[in-house]
């Protein structure tokens, strides 16, 4: 079976496509990426994953799993998002670009809270099932 090999229209992000199958690869952060990630976690240094070395290639997991101490600090520091950040996490959770994979149960319930609050309970209700249908996490 043959493997095509495109990058998205940011120029980045790069998708593989099998027979009927795309499977969206991790993307490189961009500048606003990186702007809500220390938002998030100021003190994120230099976006390298501490256990594993590579780069930060999403904001919700590095967050959940590096600097939210536990799913209370989580909420509040998703809180931070204003509604356009939210709303852009949000749709990169749709395209496949941000990461819920590695994103604790309980994070997730906060991050799910938060945009049937301040979004709407439609979308919250796709993150769900994003959140879902995105299989166990490759730690």
């Amino acid at each position: 079976m043959q493997m095509i090999r495109y990058k998205d229209s940011s120029g980045t992000a790069g998708k593989y496509y099998y027979p009927g199958i795309t499977i969206v690869m991790a993307r490189d952060l961009t500048e606003k990426d990186i702007d809500i990630l220390k938002k998030l976690a100021p003190e994120c240094g230099d976006l390298t994953c501490g256990g594993s070395g590579h780069m930060f290639h999403a904001i919700l997991p590095p967050v959940s799993n590096h600097f939210a101490e536990n799913a209370d600090d989580f909420a509040e520091r998703i809180g931070r998002l204003s509604d356009e950040e939210l709303s852009y996490i949000t749709e990169k959770i749709f395209t496949g670009e941000e990461g819920l994979r590695c994103v604790a149960v309980e994070d997730a319930e906060a991050l799910v809270k938060l945009i049937h609050d301040r979004i709407s309970p439609e979308m919250a209700k796709k993150v769900i099932a994003a959140y879902e249908s995105g299989g166990e996490c490759e730690r």
